[in-house]
C-alpha cells in the first residue's frame, strides 16, 4: 500500500490559470468559466484566515486546486524550515489540492530570505540534499510532490553532471512527479546556447504531472547577448507555443497552468491564453504512437 493519500479531486487534464484575488469577481461571473482549474502559491495562504482564505474557499467550491510553493528553499544548504513546512502542511489539508508543487531552487541563507529563485550546482552532494529536502516533506504532507525545472542564468563550474541527468535522478531517488515549465526550458537554453527541443526531448516525461506556461522579457548581458528573464508579466511567447506543442504532441494531454503574477493583464486576457493552451490540449492530447512521437522528436 503506498504511504500516500490519493487526492479526492483531481486535476484534470485541461488549461488552468494561476489565480489572482483581482480576478475572482470576473471569474465568478463568467457563466462558462475560462479555466478548467487554478493553481495558488501556498505562501499567499498561510495566515489561520481573513478574506484572502474566504475567497480560495468560495473558488474551491467550484474548481480543483493546485498548490504551488516559491519559498520552502529545497536546494539550501540548510536544513527546511519544519514551521514553514507545517504551514504548508495545513493550507494543503484545508484546501485538499489535486497537485502540490515545489521549484528546484534555493531562497534562504542562515535566517535570511532572499526573493528570488537562485539555481544549484549539478553535484552529488546538491542531489543527495534536494531528495532528502523532498523526502522530508512528502513525508509530512503524506503525498509526492511535483519538482519544477528551473530557469536559469549562470552554470556552475562545480558541476558533475547535466540539468537533466539531475532531475531524472531527483525524480527516480525521491519518488516525486515532475512540474515541467516550458518556458523556462526556452529561456534558460537560450541564455546557455543549447537547444530546446533537445532539452525537452530528453526529459522524463512520462514523471510530469504538470506544465506550465509563462512570458519572458528579453534583455541583453554586459556583452550585449541576448539574455531571457522569467518574469511572467506578459503574453506566451510563440517558441514557447511551438516548443509545448511539441511537448503535448510526445505526452498526451497534461494539466497545464498559464503563469502571469507581475503587470497583472484584465482576465480575458488572461483567459484567451488558457484557451489558446486548451486549443493544443484539444487538438494534440491524444497520446500518440511510439513511431509519431519519433517523428516529433526528429522533426
Amino acid at each position: 500500500m503506498s504511504r500516500f493519500l490519493t487526492s479526492p479531486r483531481p486535476i484534470p487534464a485541461k488549461a488552468g490559470v494561476g489565480f489572482k484575488p483581482e480576478h475572482a469577481e470576473a471569474i465568478f461571473a463568467e457563466e462558462t468559466p475560462s479555466a478548467a482549474w487554478f493553481e495558488v502559491h501556498a505562501e499567499n495562504y498561510m495566515g489561520a484566515g481573513g478574506p484572502p482564505h474566504a475567497t480560495l474557499s468560495a473558488l474551491r467550491e467550484n474548481f480543483p486546486l493546485s498548490i504551488h510553493g516559491v519559498g520552502m528553499s529545497i536546494g539550501a544548504e540548510r536544513g527546511l524550515d519544519r514551521e514553514h513546512i507545517k504551514r504548508l502542511a495545513r493550507v494543503v489539508e484545508r484546501y485538499e489540492p489535486g497537485l502540490v508543487s515545489e521549484h528546484l531552487a534555493w531562497s534562504t541563507h542562515d535566517t535570511h530570505y532572499l526573493n528570488d529563485l537562485l539555481p544549484v550546482p549539478y553535484t552529488q552532494e546538491t542531489l543527495d540534499r534536494v531528495v532528502s529536502h523532498i523526502v522530508q516533506i512528502q513525508d509530512a504532507l503524506k503525498r509526492p510532490i511535483l519538482l519544477e525545472n528551473p530557469s536559469t542564468y549562470v552554470r556552475f563550474e562545480t558541476s558533475t553532471m547535466s540539468e537533466l541527468d539531475f532531475i531524472k535522478e531527483v525524480a527516480r531517488a525521491a519518488g516525486c512527479g515532475l512540474l515541467l515549465d516550458v518556458n523556462n526550458v526556452f529561456v534558460s537554453a537560450t541564455n546557455h546556447g543549447y537547444s530546446p527541443e533537445d532539452y525537452v526531448d530528453g526529459f522524463p516525461l512520462d514523471a510530469v504531472k504538470e506544465i506550465h506556461l509563462g512570458g519572458h522579457a528579453e534583455q541583453q548581458d554586459d556583452l550585449g547577448a541576448s539574455l531571457l528573464i522569467d518574469t511572467h508579466d506578459r503574453e506566451v511567447v510563440d517558441p514557447v507555443w511551438t516548443l509545448y506543442e511539441r511537448v503535448i504532441a510526445m505526452t498526451g494531454a497534461r494539466p497545464t497552468l498559464i503563469e502571469w503574477d507581475a503587470d497583472l493583464p484584465d482576465w480575458p486576457v488572461l483567459s484567451a491564453e488558457a484557451a489558446r493552451a486548451g486549443a493544443i490540449l484539444e487538438r494534440l492530447g491524444s497520446r500518440q504512437t511510439k513511431e509519431e512521437c519519433d517523428d516529433v522528436r526528429a522533426a
